[in-house]
């Protein structure tokens, strides 16, 4: 469903700022594979996400979606392969629109619009019942303004809206790094439910190695640009903590140091 082959990314060339950001990255995800992208401040994990999603062009390389090149295409053509939930929870909602409002916008895409009422009521009961799954309370808001909500409510309700008409990939970009320990269990236990029951192919960056050992089917560790660690299936799961620090401190020499307690 994914294919990432030999992409390099630099940032500023030619000046004092330059940063080599991606240093020929290559593999690939089949369909269905959930997995979840670990690594220390400025390991690449969100430039390779931001390449992924056409934020910006690489500098080689190519990126295939559903074996179609898409390295070419710009962010908004793209768009329509991916769902994507940031790590703001303020991003991927309209403040000042309802919760059903949200919804009917995201249940939309894609398609024409026509002149007609903007939430029929088998709309309004269908996102009722999805919202129940959330466990939030948010069945029972539905014409409460988005912005009104906390910032868990509003990365449930952009995980929804992602997910709602089935991309043919989901990036998250440490989409609970901003919320509290019970709220972003929450929202983890959701975003583990809807891959599954949907199959979707999905990538989850994190700081969190105990949140990338449990969730998904495949674990990514990156370290200046370079893919360092990659497990899958039951040597995913043997994995601990422990041990993968000991394998970033390898990688990472001193720069382990100042990560170490970000990644733990």
């Amino acid at each position: 469903m994914l294919e990432v082959i030999d992409v390099k990314k630099t940032f500023n060339p030619g000046t004092v700022n330059e940063k080599q950001a991606l240093k020929g990255i290559s593999f690939k995800l089949n369909d269905g594979d959930f997995c979840t992208v670990i690594g220390g401040n400025g390991a690449g994990k969100s430039t390779i996400m931001n390449a992924i999603a056409g934020v910006w062009p690489v500098d080689e390389g190519m990126i295939k979606i559903d074996g179609e090149d898409v390295s070419g295409l710009c962010e908004y053509k793209r768009a329509s392969f991916l769902g994507r939930v940031f790590q703001d929870p303020m991003t991927g909602t309209a403040a000042d629109m309802q919760i059903e409002e949200n919804l009917a916008l995201a249940a939309r895409r894609g398609k024409a619009r026509t002149l007609g009422w903007g939430v029929k009521a088998a709309e309004r009961e269908k996102y009722r019942e999805m919202l129940k799954t959330l466990d939030l309370g948010l069945e029972d808001r539905l014409t409460a303004k988005v912005g009104l909500l906390s910032g868990g409510q509003r990365q449930a309700l952009t995980l929804l809206m992602a997910t709602l008409k089935k991309p043919k990939l989901l990036l998250l970009d440490e989409h609970t790094a901003a919320l509290d320990p019970k709220t972003a269990a929450k929202v983890l236990a959701a975003t583990d439910r809807i891959v599954e029951e949907n199959h979707l192919t999905t990538m989850m960056v994190t700081h969190n190695m105990r949140d990338a050992i449990a969730h998904g089917n495949r674990l990514i560790m990156m370290n200046e640009g370079q893919i360092v660690v990659d497990v899958s299936g039951d040597e995913k799961k043997s994995r601990t903590v422990e041990d993968l620090l000991h394998k970033f401190e390898l990688a990472a020499g001193e720069d382990a140091v100042s990560d170490r307690m970000v990644l733990s």
